[in-house]
């Protein structure tokens, strides 16, 4: 990964180290980027503004389960004896409820390919947008009970830009009494990293790639467009 002297680049990845502008802190430990083939095959595909929105979602998907996998290698299990076709085994299940929290309307592209993984996850809607004028998330839709917390939140959205919306989601998360939260990205950038690790020190950030900067506009770059109007082919 070339790293030029305008982009700020804040990670090498053939150095294996961050490289944050000045102007932002080093993430924590509890910031973790998935590398493999796949995931940067997959982002090749994001990051061409020719692919069409089919395209598009597929790798969204894709990227989705990767990160996901990651995400969750620390679930709970309890053992218990499995009658198979030839004998009993000693298996173990997930014992933890889990609810993924798709921030609308993008991270409603990563909700099916984490649901194949845990078919058992609750789903609860946030509705964030961003306010074109000033940048600035709008909170205005929220589907989420008064009581009975999930155990674990996972918080989806492809990307992770000035981390407002993001805050707002922990935030929510914290008032219904979630003890674990995870942000799961397919992006992230410096500023958002910084604001979420500052604000909400306990909560993981997985993603696929760390990028360079946030533009005057607040798009990520290199970044991928709007996840949102690229999903939803609404460019």
């Amino acid at each position: 990964m070339a790293i030029g002297a305008e982009a700020n680049s804040c990670y090498d990845f053939r150095r294996k180290r961050f490289l944050f502008p000045s102007h932002c802190a080093m993430p924590s430990n509890n910031v973790h980027i998935v590398e493999h083939p796949l995931v940067e095959h997959h982002l090749s595909i994001v990051r061409n503004k020719q692919v069409g929105p089919e395209q598009f979602r597929q790798s969204i998907a894709q990227l989705a389960t990767l990160v996901t996998v990651r995400a969750t290698t620390d679930l709970q299990l309890r053992q218990d004896d499995i009658e198979t076709p030839i004998t009993v085994a000693n298996c173990q299940i997930l014992t933890q409820r889990i609810g993924l929290v798709p921030i609308l309307r993008a991270g409603v592209g990563m909700v099916d390919s984490v649901r194949n993984l845990i078919p058992h996850a609750e789903v609860w809607h946030l509705g964030l947008y961003r306010d074109e004028s000033t940048a600035e998330p709008v909170h205005y839709y929220s589907k989420l009970p008064e009581d009975r917390p999930v155990d674990i939140a996972l918080i989806l959205d492809p990307m992770l830009a000035t981390g407002g919306s993001a805050c707002m989601a922990c935030e929510s998360m914290l008032n219904w009494g979630v003890q674990q939260t995870k942000i799961v990205s397919v992006i992230a950038a410096p500023e958002g990293i910084e604001l979420i690790t500052q604000k909400y020190p306990s909560t993981s950030i997985y993603t696929c790639a760390i990028d360079d900067y946030l533009n005057e506009d607040k798009f990520i770059v290199p970044g991928l467009g709007d996840a949102g109007d690229r999903i939803f082919n609404t460019l």
